[in-house]
């Protein structure tokens, strides 16, 4: 992984009924662990761990570790936290990056995918008939097709979108990349390649 250390690698928060809810730097992790908000788990053996007993836990080859100035502590990949049951509900916020990803970089009106700066950002309703910056109304297009269909609709401008825009269902509490991803956490959450 490209971590500078363990501490930084993510950790998987699940909350009292075992449910996915974010994922934290291992570092803080550890300091829920240490407070008692939370519990390691060991995705061998689904046994929790309070902070005490994590700390005996031997460190094994495959292991990522944090080094202290007496031992080495386990990172762990996963904590249970004691008294928390909601599930945040987080939506993705509209912004060019989520854009791009909810499009797949890809024109929505005639599905090439060329360079970034070769793709803008188009208003299917234009903004001077009304139409609102919304993930429902906001489409990638390439420069021909945004050529071609101007000010106008699609429908006005005889193109057809590709698909209905609609707002992401991926949480950005799991945005991560493909490195990040851990095996162990795959019983617990389903993530999207971006």
């Amino acid at each position: 992984m490209a971590y500078s250390s363990a501490l930084q690698q993510p950790a998987l928060v699940l909350n009292e009924s075992w449910v996915a809810i974010r994922t934290v730097p291992v570092r803080h992790a550890l300091h829920l662990m240490a407070t008692g908000a939370a519990s390691a788990l060991d995705h061998e053996t689904f046994q929790l761990y309070d902070f005490e007993s994590w700390l005996e836990c031997e460190v094994r080859a495959h292991d990522a570790f944090v080094r202290t100035v007496r031992s080495a502590i386990r990172a762990p990949e996963t904590i249970v936290l004691a008294r928390y049951k909601g599930v945040p509900i987080m939506l993705a916020p509209f912004c060019r990056k989520n854009l791009f990803r909810r499009d797949r970089h890809t024109c929505q009106y005639c599905g090439v995918r060329p360079s970034g700066t070769d793709l803008s950002i188009d208003h299917i309703i234009p903004r001077s008939q009304g139409g609102q910056t919304s993930w429902e109304n906001c489409v990638l297009s390439c420069r021909r097709c945004n050529h071609k269909k101007r000010n106008r609709t699609p429908s006005q401008a005889g193109m057809r979108l590709l698909s209905t825009p609609i707002q992401p269902r991926w949480n950005p509490l799991f945005d991560l990349s493909a490195d990040s991803i851990r095996e162990s956490w795959s019983r617990f959450v389903r993530l999207e390649a971006s």
